[in-house]
């Protein structure tokens, strides 16, 4: 075990597995679990694509198996240093079983963001609602949810209804 403060805090914070009686709950988010390579895609506010990047997405249990973890870089390590520094994002979601829904905060920390979410499972997809909506309802949603790939996109619902898209991460597995 490394004995160092980063060490041991990654020792405590991950798990090989989810506890037994957690397992159905975080189930919908298993197939995620483990590192995937990101081509990302940021829109502006008529849908055109502004910039695109290489990113990488973790995914992992943690806290005793209770919850699930992720941290996503974009841009990807290997391309800071031809896109520049990014942001380094920090989720952490567990099951509420009184409210039969996942909570998830996401921590920015380049801009000092938390954004909670509620989330729900759907057919091969996972929709995460922002709980404190500023001008917009945020969403984010994993569609096509597969061993080998899936995508996410980053939305905001004005309110007349009108959605636009700021991101999408098109997800694969990295090749070894």
């Amino acid at each position: 075990m490394n004995s160092s403060p980063a060490g041991i805090l990654a020792g405590l914070m991950v798990s090989d597995a989810p506890r037994p009686e957690f397992a159905d709950a975080l189930a919908p988010f298993a197939p995620l679990i483990g590192s995937w390579d990101l081509d990302v895609k940021y829109y502006d506010d008529s849908g055109e694509v502004i910039r695109e990047t290489k990113g990488e997405w973790h995914f992992g249990y943690a806290l005793d198996g209770r919850a699930v973890a992720d941290i996503w870089i974009t841009p990807s390590r290997t391309q800071r240093a031809l896109d520049g520094d990014g942001e380094w994002g920090l989720t952490v979601r567990l099951h509420d079983p009184d409210l039969g829904a996942f909570r998830s905060t996401w921590l920015g920390p380049k801009h000092g963001v938390v954004m909670t979410f509620i989330g729900h499972p759907g057919a091969n997809s996972i929709t995460l609602e922002a709980r404190e909506p500023k001008s917009a309802k945020t969403r984010w949603i994993f569609t096509d949810i597969s061993e080998t790939g899936f995508h996410w996109r980053n939305e905001d619902e004005d309110e007349a209804g009108k959605i636009t898209v700021r991101q999408r991460f098109f997800a694969s597995r990295p090749q070894l």
